[in-house]
């Protein structure tokens, strides 16, 4: 039995809050820095089953009033078709002070060729809300694309995602699509154990009554398989 793969990635990215969608561009922008690092381990129990161990950290600037955020999960896999992967996860994620947070996540994954798919179902407990629970779902498409023939060393790849928000976790919040997320790059198999990656994510967040919040990040990184 072997654990695979190890995955390291490291995330930056400037916040700003640009009224993008507004008929008045010249409003005023905010900007602020976030780290981002992701860090994941991966057990193949048998040939179609896996457990995954994720973990991440979003480091922000206290100045700008910005929590930190740090949260694990526990995911169990199960692939049940070629291509097509069931899962569910618990997840336990602390903000820096307060608002901390359970979740519940169950996805199913598809792979077809080069395209790809996954639909999550998120149910969200935050600390001191009356036992409140948010509901969310979020879709994502993209594509996989082998850039080097026979090769398969070199892809290219896109996705984007959306978040709709069914419940939101506290009375009066945002609901309905509140969010956006894409990303594009590409990726290199330096060998059967190391693969990288280098990207570019931008984050939208769609806010009632308010400028939406855009994000915009390199990214980078690194899979060991062992």
């Amino acid at each position: 039995m072997r654990a695979r793969p190890i995955r390291v990635a490291g995330r930056a990215g400037a916040l700003a809050l640009a009224a993008i969608l507004a008929p008045d561009m010249a409003a005023a922008q905010d900007s602020d820095f976030e780290l981002w690092l992701d860090q994941s381990v991966t057990y193949e129990l048998d040939s179609g089953t896996s457990v995954e161990l994720e973990t991440a950290q979003r480091l922000r600037s206290a100045d700008a009033g910005r929590e930190d955020t740090y949260y694990a999960r526990f995911w169990v896999n199960q692939e049940v078709a070629d291509g097509v992967t069931l899962a569910g996860a618990v997840e336990r994620r602390i903000n820096d002070p307060g608002d901390d947070e359970t979740r519940l996540h169950q996805q199913v994954s598809l792979r077809r060729g080069i395209f790809r798919g996954r639909l999550r179902a998120e149910q969200r407990f935050v600390d001191d809300r009356g036992g409140r629970v948010g509901l969310r779902l979020r879709t994502r498409a993209g594509v996989e694309v082998p850039l080097d023939g026979e090769e398969a060393r070199w892809a290219f790849f896109s996705n984007a995602e959306l978040f709709l928000t069914l419940r939101g976790t506290s009375i009066g919040g945002d609901e309905g699509v509140t969010g956006l997320r894409t990303q594009v790059g590409a990726s290199y198999e330096v060998s059967d154990a190391v693969s990288l990656s280098l990207g570019y994510l931008r984050q939208q967040d769609f806010q009632d009554g308010e400028d939406d919040r855009v994000g915009h990040a390199p990214l980078v990184g690194v899979e060991l398989s062992f």
